[in-house]
């Protein structure tokens, strides 16, 4: 399955993911680099396919990765989107973040995050890299991995 048709398979699928709950929208499919971006629009079932901290959209997000890989998609990445959901987690992030740098840069000291995900970790070490005077290093494994944040001398 090459680029354009693992888009049309990932649309495909998370509209008849979404309409097996009675939801039926239009999916905006589209690909960034290797990564396949799904959003699926606001809804009165968006809590319930977004799930308790994002863990109903992750689970989704998964089962359509490995679908494409069993259909051997040149695509397999998927970022996938539910009401913005993870659009306005990430923004929070940013800004929280950023309050991260003021505190260590003020004090000096070495701050450790507690544990995020992959996606989570991105957005924190993107925001911070336009800070020189700091470093961001991703340490621990599985789910402990969390970020710690450095002044540098």
């Amino acid at each position: 399955m090459d680029r354009e048709e693992s888009i049309r398979f990932a649309k495909k699928y998370t509209e008849d993911m979404m309409s097996f709950f009675g939801l039926n929208v239009d999916v905006h499919a589209s690909a960034s680099e290797d990564v396949i971006e799904l959003s699926v629009p606001s809804s009165y079932l968006s809590n319930i396919l977004i799930g308790h901290d994002g863990g109903t959209l992750r689970s989704f997000q998964t089962l359509i990765r490995q679908t494409l890989i069993a259909k051997n998609a040149e695509l397999v990445r998927v970022n996938l989107d539910i009401a913005d959901y993870k659009k306005r987690h990430n923004e929070k992030l940013a800004c929280q973040a950023e309050k991260w740098a003021k505190v260590v840069l003020e004090t000096g000291e070495t701050m450790a995050l507690a544990p995020m995900n992959p996606a989570e970790r991105r957005v924190v070490h993107q925001v911070l890299s336009d800070y020189t005077q700091l470093s961001t290093e991703s340490e621990g494994s599985g789910l402990a991995r969390h970020i710690v944040i450095k002044k540098l001398a």
